[in-house]
């Protein structure tokens, strides 16, 4: 599929894989770390400048472990939890010098004028699913093809080639090596024909780094061979409580273990596709809405050369070949 006009950004995960691949040498004047900052406009102006999209939007995590998730698995995420805090779910583990990156994040995107959204009580991911859905409900002839950008594997169930929605995966710590995940692209390194059939192969298989516990016994390749049989997930589960001979015993048996499990999964693992998400204006504007601003937050944070190569590739000037 060609690049889609509309591009959903998982800012979070991009932002993090950014702060990994960029060595926290890169610091303000003032000896403050900004590789993340860095790292992360460098792969905004390289996918801007790859992909020209007309709309942009920084999907955020208001919430980063939602209550309704946490609620159905209580170990959803748990290991990422650095502390308990009354009233909330807990707060994320960040690394020390990542956490003062994010607020000088925000205000660069403000003064680009690239939105930022995100959904009180939701993830990130759910903005996406919710925006995704959108767009997919807007009658053909206006509807954008649309790209999402992360790189976590959770948003392969968006992938939907008759709808024109595809996911630039970041295979790496950096923007340079970048798969197109598209429904040929699942069913070759999932033996999955859909993101919806992905998102049904990762209720079965779990997710330790999300504390997702899966059908104990059923990894990713049974997953996809009951899911290619019985045609979903429902229909794996209508054939356990049948008794169908295509399940062996075994994994009749563990499918029948794992029904409390399975019975709240799908709502965890499914992003959302009706989040709170408010009216915005995502068109990806061709200079910065605060140029001054701008300037201001470059020169004090020493952000110059890729705070140009962002404005240089909204305006549509190529200085990324090569």
């Amino acid at each position: 599929m060609p690049s889609g006009d509309l591009m959903l950004l998982d800012t979070a995960s991009l932002y993090f894989r950014a702060f990994f691949g960029v060595p926290d040498s890169v610091r303000a004047p003032d000896g403050t770390p900004v590789n993340a900052v860095r790292g992360l406009l460098d792969m905004i102006a390289r996918l801007v400048d790859d992909h020209r999209p007309g709309r942009l939007v920084a999907c955020w995590d208001d919430d980063w472990r939602p209550e309704f998730r946490v609620a159905a698995i209580p170990s959803y995420k748990a290991q990422r939890v650095a502390q308990e805090v009354p009233g909330t779910t807990g707060i994320e583990v960040v690394p020390e010098t990542l956490t003062p990156q994010i607020p000088v994040i925000i205000e660069v995107l403000a003064a680009l004028g690239i939105a930022r959204v995100g959904a009180p009580g939701y993830e990130a991911d759910d903005v996406i699913g919710t925006l995704v859905a959108r767009e997919v409900a807007r009658p053909e002839a206006v509807r954008a093809g649309v790209d999402v950008v992360t790189g976590d594997r959770d948003l392969f169930q968006l992938v939907d080639d008759d709808a024109g929605v595809q996911v630039l995966y970041t295979v790496s710590r950096g923007i340079k090596d970048i798969a197109v995940v598209d429904d040929a692209w699942l069913a070759e390194r999932y033996a999955v024909t859909s993101g919806a059939g992905y998102a049904d192969l990762a209720v079965l298989r779990g997710d330790p780094s999300d504390g997702l516990p899966g059908v104990p016994g059923i990894g990713e390749k049974t997953a996809a061979a009951l899911i290619h049989r019985y045609g979903d997930l429902a229909g794996v589960l209508a054939a356990r409580d049948a008794g169908d001979p295509g399940l062996t015993a075994t994994q009749r048996r563990r499918l029948q273990e794992a029904a409390a499990y399975l019975e709240v999964a799908p709502m965890v693992v499914r992003v959302a596709s009706d989040a709170p998400v408010g009216e915005f204006d995502d068109r990806l504007p061709a200079t910065p809405v605060d140029p001054e601003g701008l300037v201001e937050l470059a020169q004090r944070w020493g952000l110059a050369s890729s705070v140009r190569r962002v404005v240089d590739a909204m305006s549509g000037v190529d200085t990324l070949s090569g």
